[in-house]
């Protein structure tokens, strides 16, 4: 199983050939390799979430420069109890 290091070093390797062929469209990338491209966010999301679980993969718009969540995202908005 690849791990989400992995995953965005493919996104990488295959930049150039993805900007050409599907810039601004969205791509799921698990495994090393492209396994679909989207037109929104949504449905890469959803794809990559009904085809592939919890992950590892990477969704990224193809051209976009890479995107940080707020740690608060990752862990789905946990507050710290007093």
């Amino acid at each position: 199983m690849a791990t989400l290091e992995q995953e965005i070093e493919a996104y990488g390797a295959m930049r150039i050939e993805l900007e050409r062929d599907h810039f601004n469209e969205w791509v799921v990338i698990h495994e090393g390799r492209a396994a679909g491209f989207f037109d929104t966010s949504e449905d890469s999301t959803r794809f990559a979430i009904e085809r592939f679980g919890r992950g590892p993969y990477l969704i990224r718009q193809i051209g976009a420069p890479p995107t940080t969540l707020p740690v608060s995202a990752l862990f789905g908005g946990i507050r710290a109890r007093n």
